[in-house]
């Protein structure tokens, strides 16, 4: 039998945010390393929603495939 979804099993739900939340890792590494002059309030505000993103996305991704199981 073929899967009907993306994701066959719930926690494979959890790439799904992790896509979200390395670029957070990113955003906030890069400046903060090489002295770049954007203010950090803005860094922080950028990878902070990008981790949120990212949860919010993995959450939803494992509500999806939970609940369209029994189809």
């Amino acid at each position: 039998s073929t899967p009907m979804h993306a994701l066959p099993h719930p926690r494979k739900a959890a790439p799904v945010g992790i896509v979200f939340v390395i670029p957070a890792i990113v955003y906030w590494i890069v400046p903060t390393t090489q002295g770049l002059t954007i203010p950090y309030n803005l860094v922080a505000a950028g990878a902070t929603l990008l981790v949120f993103l990212g949860v919010a996305m993995a959450l939803m991704a494992y509500v999806l495939v939970a609940g369209t199981r029994g189809e």
